[in-house]
């Protein structure tokens, strides 16, 4: 058992609510993390007693999780770099450390899930895991037959060709489209290569997380239900590195 033997370096840093695994990794590739004194390796395990410190600040071991859901206003920055003055963990102002759980581009809007717990952070992203979201977009001419279709089957982008998915017609120029996957600026790439522009792009669902009632800016943590719901969700996924939106 991992309890009996340590805790693996990478996770032990990402329950610490510091950032989530991969981001630990690369932070001790970068030789930035030691382990009493000693420089940290990938594969390392942490004993009890022992002393793990990040740019020579100690790192405390796993805390409370928290688990936010925000309603990204448009011009919010999904990122936790402290450069970006838009960055959405300062726009928050969580009194513990959060990070964003996959994108939304700076010019789209709605549900992101932020959070301390490091270990689902992958588990969400991957595609393979069948995890939904779901968006309302709006483009800039009416839809066709052709475009609902060529979007339903699969759209060539960025050198691959975008998995299955569910759409629903809402409007002349407006749908409804639940993707399980999240390669970079997706629905609006898509749209692009079937000749639109996206207009307006909202996210709606994570999973079985909704948007409900919160408007832009506004917060909440998550219900016991629904962090029920969302870990049942997860189980299974191996957390393994997956694209971005």
């Amino acid at each position: 058992m991992e309890n009996e033997r340590g805790v693996r370096l990478n996770k032990f840093i990402a329950e610490s609510g510091i950032c989530s695994r991969r981001e630990a990794d690369r932070r001790i590739q970068e030789g930035r993390v030691r382990i009493d004194g000693r420089l940290g390796a990938l594969g390392d395990l942490v004993l009890p007693g022992m002393e793990v410190t990040l740019d020579g600040k100690p790192v405390a071991g796993e805390s409370e999780k928290v688990y936010i859901l925000l309603y990204k206003p448009r011009g919010v920055v999904c990122t936790a770099d402290p450069r970006e003055p838009m960055n959405v963990v300062d726009y928050v102002g969580y009194p513990a450390r959060v990070y964003p759980v996959g994108r939304l581009d700076k010019d789209s809007e709605g549900l992101l899930l932020l959070t301390s717990d490091g270990d689902i952070v992958n588990k969400l992203l991957r595609a393979a895991g069948g995890h939904e979201k779901e968006y309302e977009v709006e483009v800039d001419k009416p839809l066709t037959r052709e475009f609902m279709e060529s979007m339903m089957h699969g759209v060539p982008i960025l050198d691959t060709v975008t998995l299955p998915c569910k759409l629903r017609r809402t409007g002349a120029r407006s749908f409804n489209l639940v993707l399980v996957q999240g390669l970079n600026r997706q629905i609006r790439r898509m749209c692009e290569a079937l000749g639109y522009n996206v207009r307006k792009l909202r996210r709606v669902r994570i999973n079985n997380l909704k948007l409900g009632n919160l408007q832009p800016g506004q917060w909440r943590e998550l219900t016991p239900s629904e962090l029920d719901g969302l870990l049942k969700s997860i189980e299974g996924s191996s957390g393994l590195p997956a694209h971005r939106e």
